[in-house]
């Protein structure tokens, strides 16, 4: 049977990387898609790991080709997800998740309606800029962009299946794993999985 798509996207700031790698640690089976950027690589960061980190003419190149399952321009940068990272483990039967933004899940959604999406939300705003200017990275004129781009990708929180708020995290981390259990019990899931139980189960005596 096919695989599910799950999407995971939040502000910067909110957590959200590591919130999923906590529940990809939990859930082995699912699948995390790497996505590609145009952006240079932020301290730390490895190519393949974090992103594929690829030039801005490479990137062009590649929408050019139709290589993307999706992509936008976030904060000034290309960002997308390659067709290859997604359909082929789709189905094979794998669960694949996407972290994404809200211009790329709206991408998705259109493609594959029945894509399970999240949205992670900050507890408050001076937490989520507490949280950004814990990576020391960013001067205050770029800061005050990234608090107003929050703001502006948290007003599309409406699009998304489900809230989950990273305030506690353990909680947190809990809720984002239930909500990926849930999705695999749901009814066409479950008699698609189960046929041969449920036809056993209704047979006439």
């Amino acid at each position: 049977m096919r695989g599910n798509l799950f999407i995971v996207a939040a502000p910067s700031g909110a957590g959200k990387s590591t919130l999923v790698n906590a529940v990809l640690a939990r859930e082995p089976s699912i699948r995390l898609s790497i996505s590609f950027t145009s952006r240079p690589p932020r301290p730390g960061e490895r190519h393949a790991q974090h992103y594929h980190f690829v030039s801005k003419e490479t990137f062009e190149a590649m929408i050019a080709a139709g290589e993307f399952f999706e992509y936008a321009i976030v904060h000034g940068d290309y960002k997308g997800t390659a067709r290859a990272s997604v359909e082929p483990q789709l189905a094979a039967g794998h669960d694949v998740l996407l972290e994404i933004d809200w211009q790329g899940a709206r991408q998705v959604r259109a493609r594959i309606p029945e894509a399970i999406s999240v949205f992670i939300l900050p507890p408050s705003r001076e937490a989520l800029e507490e949280r950004m200017r814990k990576r020391g990275q960013d001067s205050e004129e770029v800061m005050a962009r990234r608090l107003a781009a929050a703001r502006e990708e948290m007003s599309h929180l409406h699009e998304f299946d489900y809230l989950v708020i990273n305030q506690d995290f353990d909680r947190a981390t809990d809720e984002l794993q239930a909500i990926f259990v849930a999705s695999r019990l749901r009814r066409a899931a479950q008699l698609e999985r189960h046929a041969d139980l449920v036809k056993k189960l209704l047979e006439a005596d």
